[in-house]
């Protein structure tokens, strides 16, 4: 076996499309960030955690990236936004929360979960999860998990409410979006192997 067929497992799908180097794994986490923090943007409010896009792209940019680059990507978003950039989702107002006032917030848990998240689905797309439907589903809804195994804590803490109440505000009312997420990702992933695999001819 040689060294190309071995490594071959651990490539994501923009590998095939963008040769690696520093400098395109620099501009592809930027990249990711960005798209993050675009989609952070589209958003139905809702309190103490609105339903955004930004989780979406998460999954997405985890997945397309890998482990390291997806969840870099993932954590400059956070930074960006803790250093005072307006990429947090807006509030009912149309303002933004940036520095302290943001990782006070009762969303920012579901934010680092989110780099949990891109890391697990990157690694399961560098282990060619991502090129089934259905492994493809079965990881986008592991990365929901691990974001709400970190969301739902950070804003119980946040909002001392009861489990009954967390658990009304940060998780019942995503479920079908999130079921939703993941089949879409679980179709769109595959497809876009696909279409890879006819261009580049392998």
């Amino acid at each position: 076996m040689t060294n190309t067929a071995a490594a071959s497992p651990r490539l994501v799908i923009v590998d095939r499309v963008i040769p690696r180097s520093l400098v395109s794994d620099v501009v592809l986490v930027v990249a990711g960030a960005g798209i993050t923090a675009a989609l952070a943007q589209v958003v139905i409010p809702m309190w103490p955690v609105p339903i955004t896009g930004q989780t979406l792209a998460a999954l997405l940019v985890g997945a397309s990236l890998g482990w390291l680059r997806g969840a870099g990507a993932i954590a400059l978003y956070a930074v960006v936004g803790l250093l005072g950039a307006p990429v947090a989702a807006p509030s009912a107002d149309g303002g933004h929360l940036t520095g302290l006032a943001w990782l006070a917030a009762p969303s920012f848990g579901y934010v680092i979960g989110m780099v949990l998240a891109a890391a697990l689905i990157g690694w399961l797309a560098q282990l060619r999860w991502d090129r089934r439907v259905w492994q493809a589903v079965i990881a986008f809804l592991a990365g929901s998990i691990v974001i709400y195994a970190v969301g739902l804590p950070w804003l119980a803490a946040v909002t001392q409410g009861t489990p009954e109440q967390v658990l009304a505000w940060g998780l019942t009312p995503f479920l079908i979006g999130d079921l939703v997420k993941a089949v879409i990702a679980g179709a769109l992933l595959p497809a876009a192997w696909w279409a890879v695999r006819r261009i580049k001819g392998a």
